[in-house]
């Protein structure tokens, strides 16, 4: 689907996220890129029609361009996530797929195990590679315009 961007693809799993306006509140959502809405749609989610395939699309995705390890800070809390606004993590490797159906996790290891942490939580140190930066910033835009798996 060369050309054509993310706006413009079927909304099969139903567009915008149900309360991700009530949640965003306090953030405005991110202006559109036009440049990044391409990128997106040519490289990451090309010829997937469903939320499945969509995922999957940018589970190898960032499989393929985070290079693990790499540190990152934690940019927000969240109910179900252990990590406090300026945590520092070591994050290993990317969840197993069937953990990244609706939402991109890495991994972290935890006191007595590995935990999975959502991708949208956290912010490459500046130490990180080019190819790790970008993935989490498209991972990061795409969350932002309310997109959904």
């Amino acid at each position: 689907m060369v050309g054509v961007s993310i706006s413009q693809r079927p909304q099969v799993s139903g567009g915008i996220r149900p309360g991700a306006e009530k949640a965003k509140n306090s953030m405005a959502k991110a202006k559109k890129n036009s440049e990044r809405e391409n990128h997106i749609a040519e490289e990451i989610i090309v010829d997937a029609y469903g939320p499945e395939e969509q995922a999957m699309g940018w589970y190898y995705y960032l499989e393929e361009k985070l290079h693990f390890p790499f540190l990152a800070t934690c940019i927000a809390e969240r109910a179900t996530s252990p990590l406090c606004k300026g945590d520092e993590v070591e994050i290993v490797l990317m969840a197993p797929e069937d953990e990244c159906q609706h939402e991109m996790f890495v991994e972290t290891r935890g006191e007595r195990r590995t935990l999975a942490i959502p991708l949208s939580q956290l912010k490459p140190i500046a130490d990180a590679d080019k190819g790790t930066r970008e993935a989490i910033e498209d991972w990061h835009y795409w969350v932002d315009q309310g997109y959904v798996l």
